[in-house]
């Protein structure tokens, strides 16, 4: 579900882009209460798949699970702690999808210069 709402991340020149793409980014609010809140657009299907991967991670042992923790310590409520943990888990998932595209790439080339 991902990888085919996303299309490809050479549309997106930084993991900041992509978090735009997907909601996952903080708008900046000037006001006397808050500095920053959800927004409101992008890709619901893909921020839906992140905030499903962020509930799993964050009920399981493990790097989700712990963050969330010291999130709260912090004195952050659950709900953004979810929310920090989605744009984080969105920064990997943009990592991860570069990363398969590059070596992609890479195999492509090989293939075509042998075939040439």
């Amino acid at each position: 579900m991902i990888i085919g709402e996303t299309a490809g991340t050479h549309r997106f020149h930084s993991k900041d882009a992509y978090a735009k793409f997907n909601g996952t980014a903080p708008i900046p609010v000037w006001s006397a209460h808050e500095r920053v809140r959800r927004g409101r657009g992008g890709n619901r299907t893909v921020n839906a798949a992140l905030h499903a991967i962020a509930i799993t991670q964050a009920a399981r042992r493990g790097q989700g699970k712990d963050y969330v923790d010291k999130l709260q310590a912090a004195g952050k409520s659950r709900r953004e702690a979810l929310r920090l943990l989605r744009r984080r888990v969105s920064d990997r998932v943009y990592q991860v999808l570069r990363a398969d595209e590059s070596a992609l790439g890479k195999v492509a080339n090989a293939t075509f210069s042998a075939a040439t």
